[in-house]
């Protein structure tokens, strides 16, 4: 196994030009676990600590600017005003080791659908940064997932940076898992309100082959809201309402059994936590007041 260590970004898109194979390793949360237990063996590994400009972020008027190797640690410190609902899912990763290693560009890269930030990334309506030495684009996450642990990504390209549009209303992020800690959720779900747009974004993980959002539960919901008047008012939402979103964001979902859970739990908890994320983004939007009563 080759190792390459540039001191530079302009050296990091050179080395992967010229080793399109090699495998990007930052905090190495992922990449090593996957070494250690010998499923994974690349001839070439790009060790990416050095470049600094991928550990800084920049918050501008309307987006965050998240450099692909900031910890969740400096997110859940920094930015929880910012990207609520991303500090909010930095929490749940595993231990204070992981969130002072593991990041955001990290957790895109493995793709993986269990993938704790993908849920929120996809509520917030990101982008991500990927560069070559042929040059700069911009992918939206939800055209970034493109199977189990695949990704968007052309061979000689790096993450450099997420771009993440700052939380302009509640953001809130669930997951399931055997305990609190240190565990891969068995299904997770995030939920942004975008009362700018009067729109409602979700994110789905752990419960598809790819993190995906519930589009059509996302547009029912809106819809629902813009035809009772609370997007004005932020008044009572009958529970009617909450539970037929709660119905549609579990049947988005194509979960399958496995050593975590079954198809029939995944379906079952997601729906849970649609109310419950629901609850609490419409409890933060009226102010504070209980106003959501749900199924």
């Amino acid at each position: 196994m080759d190792f390459l260590r540039p001191a530079t970004w302009e050296e990091a898109l050179a080395a992967k030009a010229e080793h399109p194979s090699a495998v990007p390793i930052a905090g190495g949360t992922d990449v090593m676990v996957e070494i250690n237990f010998g499923h994974r063996r690349p001839g070439v590994l790009l060790d990416l600590n050095r470049v600094g400009d991928l550990y800084a972020w920049e918050v501008g008027e309307e987006t965050v600017r998240l450099g692909a190797a900031v910890p969740y640690a400096r997110v859940i410190e920094a930015l929880s005003g910012e990207l609520p609902g991303l500090a909010l899912a930095a929490r749940t990763v595993g231990s204070p080791q992981i969130r002072n290693r593991g990041s955001v560009g990290g957790n895109l890269g493995a793709a993986s659908p269990a993938g704790d930030s993908h849920p929120p990334l996809l509520a917030a309506g990101a982008e991500v940064e990927a560069v070559s030495v042929r040059g700069t684009r911009l992918i939206p996450v939800d055209e970034f997932y493109t199977g189990v642990k695949r990704n968007a990504l052309a061979p000689d390209e790096l993450i450099r940076a997420v771009h993440i549009a700052r939380a302009d209303g509640p953001q809130q992020f669930s997951k399931v898992g055997t305990r609190n800690a240190m565990v891969i959720a068995v299904c997770a779900f995030g939920l942004a309100l975008h009362p700018a747009t009067r729109t409602v974004r979700t994110g789905i993980g752990s419960a598809a082959p790819t993190p995906i959002r519930a589009a059509a539960a996302e547009e029912f919901l809106a819809a629902a809201l813009e035809e009772e008047g609370l997007w004005e008012g932020a008044g009572v939402v009958p529970a009617s309402v909450v539970g037929r979103f709660a119905e549609l964001v579990a049947g988005c979902a194509s979960p399958i059994d496995d050593v975590r859970g079954s198809a029939a739990y995944r379906r079952h908890a997601l729906g849970v936590m649609a109310r419950r994320t629901f609850g609490w983004a419409w409890e933060e939007f009226r102010g504070g007041e209980r106003g959501v009563r749900c199924a």
